[in-house]
């Protein structure tokens, strides 16, 4: 895998059909928080400069790494993705079934004393903000899709426009 005879493209297959399916395998219900947001960056960016066979004592920025090795998207914006179109999906479900009543659930009682932690659903609602969606997008379900790729396609425009990185 870190020869020099295995070429780029073959890399980012490798990395597309087992780092990254492995990697974020039930990301949709993670609570991403800055811990894991830094962890699933680093160990992204980790695969990629090993690719390229890059050293961080090199100084190279990671947008350059990206570029050289035509990183589209990042892991980050995969799990973002795959949590709001997981939102969506249970949105859409009929009342009564198990993942939307465990969505809608909260427990009894007060929360212990100390700064609350982030819940999924704050997650998905600070997401929902950052990309401009409104709760109830959700009811139209082209819609709602057509929206989820058009945040994947202005990020992908984003890098390919990334020129000075």
């Amino acid at each position: 895998m870190w020869d020099c005879d295995v070429t780029p493209k073959t890399k980012t297959h490798i990395y597309h059909a087992v780092v990254k399916s492995t990697i974020t395998y039930a990301a949709e219900t993670w609570c991403l928080k800055t811990k894991m947001v830094a962890k699933l960056n680093s160990t992204e960016m980790g695969f990629w400069r090993r690719s390229a066979r890059i050293s961080r004592k090199d100084k190279i920025r990671n947008t350059v790494i990206k570029q050289k090795m035509n990183v589209v998207r990042s892991l980050l914006d995969d799990t973002k993705t795959k949590q709001l179109q997981w939102f969506g999906h249970v949105q859409k479900m009929e009342e009564g079934r198990l993942p939307k009543e465990v969505m809608k659930w909260r427990p009894l009682g007060r929360r212990k004393r100390s700064r609350p932690k982030l819940t999924w659903a704050e997650g998905i609602r600070g997401l929902m903000g950052e990309k401009g969606l409104m709760e109830e997008d959700w009811n139209d379900r082209s819609n709602w899709r057509k929206k989820i790729i058009q945040l994947l396609n202005g990020r992908r425009k984003m890098w390919k426009h990334c020129t000075t990185c």
